[in-house]
């Protein structure tokens, strides 16, 4: 069962197993992905190990590593639900707004959140629209850094976090991109997948000296 397979990934981390209800969530996401993407083109990994390892995996860990006090959280530009949707699915505490300009996903992800019963908001268009700020802002797999992260910044509260699934190679320049436009605290970064330099990058925004451009 995908359930055991992911917890058996999970237990190879030291996070904890998942509660039975969302193990069942989970097994249902990866059903609903694999029928969407034997039609659409929604994730570029589509065998079940690999959505485990590297989606699912991932996705629950950069959940584990966000701070406590994250109320509102955007997930700017989030494709196939990656990390929003299992960030819901683990942290409830949280409301989820997931951003995705592309009229296919957004609807696969209104879908996937009608089929989990979240309360997760769908954005269907470009996060930059959005006018409500965000206790955090998570981003990965976007086709530009460059211009996602200032981007992602403008939409983060103060003393909000930015959240980046990246590698341990590209996050010096994530912090390069960044740097220019606030003052900020970079934390230790926290490894997604052993055996890879996969991390989970965060940065906190300082009140006083926050000035996105």
């Amino acid at each position: 069962m995908a359930a055991n397979t992911l917890n058996d990934l999970l237990a190879a981390t030291d996070h904890p197993p998942l509660a039975p209800a969302q193990s069942e969530q989970f097994a249902a996401y990866l059903a609903l992905l694999q029928k969407w993407n034997a039609r659409t083109n929604l994730t570029a990994i589509r065998d079940e190990q690999g959505i485990l390892s590297r989606h699912f995996l991932q996705s629950i860990l950069c959940a584990a590593g966000l701070p406590a006090g994250i109320h509102t959280l955007l997930d700017f530009g989030s494709g196939a639900g990656f990390p929003g949707i299992p960030i819901a699915l683990m942290r409830p505490e949280i409301e989820v707004t997931l951003a995705e300009s592309q009229n296919k996903k957004a609807a696969f992800l209104r879908e996937a959140v009608r089929t989990l019963h979240l309360t997760t908001k769908v954005h269907s268009a470009r996060a930059e629209e959005l006018k409500q700020k965000f206790d955090c802002v998570t981003l990965r797999a976007v086709d530009n850094m460059a211009a996602a992260i200032p981007a992602a910044i403008q939409l983060i509260a103060p003393n909000g976090w930015l959240a980046v699934l990246t590698t341990r190679s590209e996050a010096g320049a994530v912090q390069q991109i960044a740097n220019p436009f606030g003052e900020f605290h970079w934390p230790t970064p926290i490894p997604l997948r052993s055996g890879t330099d996969h991390m989970l990058l965060t940065a906190q925004a300082r009140k006083s000296q926050f000035n996105p451009q």
